[in-house]
């Protein structure tokens, strides 16, 4: 791709952000180019910017979300439910609860779901670390908030059969998201709807 550019630097950009999902040539292209006619002061925040994601950038020790220390925001905050565990795949589904403005308990992420197609197993998700929280709990609520499709069921399912105990409530979002629906793609008001209506899980 590189040598088709009469600037290598340029080149290196378009290959660079091509290499994100979702994006292909031509965007990755258009995008250079409006990066080129920036400021240089722009380019280079932008640069520092994307250098801090791998410098500055943590996992909440306890649940697994994105932070800036040892302990997220959330998990720190002593007016969260500590009680009430939601159980998602991706800190973008942590974004999407937190949007919504109607849940005040924890999250736990797991990093993704079990999906044998893609190789991923459940040793390959936060899984244990869930199992130990819920272990030191005793009593509380799990809700799972996965995909409805089948990797999103699947994954459910062996949860339910590894923290499932006396004490442990296990609920999961009511339905009114469309099954095989992720929870980015919910609006806001659909997805607290589905908080507020959540049931028991049924394995």
């Amino acid at each position: 791709m590189k040598e088709n550019f009469p600037s290598r630097a340029l080149g290196d950009a378009v290959e660079a952000i091509a290499s994100l999902p979702g994006v292909g040539s031509r965007s990755a292209l258009r995008l250079a180019l409006h990066l080129l006619r920036q400021p240089s002061e722009n380019i280079s925040r932008f640069a520092e910017a994307l250098g801090r994601l791998a410098t500055d950038v943590h996992y909440c020790k306890t649940c697994h979300m994105v932070c800036d220390g040892d302990q997220c925001p959330i998990c720190a905050d002593a007016r969260r439910d500590s009680r009430t565990i939601c159980v998602v795949e991706s800190v973008r589904d942590v974004l999407s609860i937190e949007a919504t403005g109607q849940y005040r308990g924890v999250y736990h992420v797991l990093g993704g779901i079990i999906s044998p197609m893609e190789g991923i197993g459940p040793s390959d998700l936060e899984i244990a670390s869930l199992e130990e929280r819920v272990k030191a709990l005793g009593s509380c609520e799990v809700i799972f908030a996965l995909s409805g499709d089948v990797e999103g069921e699947t994954t459910a399912f062996y949860l339910y059969r590894r923290i499932a105990g006396e004490g442990v409530k296990i609920t999961t979002l009511a339905r009114g998201l469309g099954f095989g629906d992720g929870l980015e793609y919910a609006d806001s008001l659909t997805l607290g709807r589905s908080l507020e209506a959540r049931q028991p899980f049924k394995p």
